[in-house]
């Protein structure tokens, strides 16, 4: 599922010659990637550690999310849910990683079956018997329904893509299920902004109803973390190559411009 680095490294019993042009590069590369890596993997387990723990009680008390008049498969499918996108949140930080990669192509295809099979797969099909339940009103729980749909399309083409050495595609598909993958990050976010903007319009536009302008901000919140990811993503993919550098531009006219065959 990855790509090796090109170059070979000194040969046996010349541990001082020199490195390879993409041995010295490696170095440079994986220092910046630290760069984004590092927030990343700070951020998700940040989220982590202050989401997971109550549903680890499986105590319905504990949820985070309002279970009260839901139907009685409603809360042990929002744990598994939230058990395996975890396993989603974690494995996908490494798996966007080019330096791990390129470096560990074994631990990356291992993570990878463990980013779909144990992540993405079972939490997008438990979401699908959540998301309609839930208390985020018809709007937010129509955004969650289709998130859940398109998460587990993307995942599904990425592994499909992976299956058939297709890596190019394969890791088209693969930043578009990790962007998902992150919206529920996202979605807090959102949330914030969106309660920063609406709140001086409690009295006008919700005539004082603080449980309104929840609700309409959560519905808002929830297309917007999804959505929004996903055309950024697009437009990763769209304005660079595959290491994560700018593509050039002046090549790629070029090459649009000059005849086929």
């Amino acid at each position: 599922m990855a790509t090796t680095l090109t170059g070979s490294g000194p040969a046996p019993g010349e541990e001082g010659a020199e490195a390879s042009p993409a041995r010295r590069k490696a170095g440079p590369s994986r220092r910046r990637q630290l760069g984004w890596v590092v927030p990343l993997l700070i951020v998700m387990l940040g989220f982590v550690v202050y989401s997971l723990p109550p549903y680890l009680t499986f105590d319905p008390a504990q949820s985070r999310v309002d279970v009260s008049d839901s139907p009685a498969f409603f809360y042990p499918l929002l744990v598994a849910h939230i058990i395996f996108g975890t396993v989603a949140l974690l494995t996908g930080c490494f798996q966007v990683w080019p330096w791990f990669r390129r470096s560990h192509p074994k631990a990356h295809r291992w993570m990878g079956r463990a980013y779909f099979f144990c992540g993405v797969f079972p939490a997008g099909i438990t979401v699908l018997g959540v998301a309609p339940f839930g208390h985020t009103g018809f709007g937010g729980n129509t955004g969650n329904t289709m998130l859940g749909l398109v998460w587990l399309i993307t995942g599904f083409a990425g592994w499909r893509m992976a299956r058939q050495r297709r890596f190019p595609e394969h890791r088209r598909w693969m930043i578009r299920s990790f962007a998902l993958t992150t919206s529920i990050v996202a979605s807090r976010l959102w949330a914030g902004v969106l309660l920063a903007v609406q709140l001086p319009r409690l009295d006008s536009a919700y005539g004082g109803d603080q449980q309104a302008m929840i609700a309409a901000v959560g519905s808002a919140g929830v297309w917007l973390s999804w959505v929004v990811n996903l055309l950024l993503a697009e437009w990763w993919l769209e304005y660079t190559d595959h290491t994560g550098k700018p593509k050039s531009r002046g090549r790629s006219r070029a090459r649009a411009a000059s005849p086929a065959g």
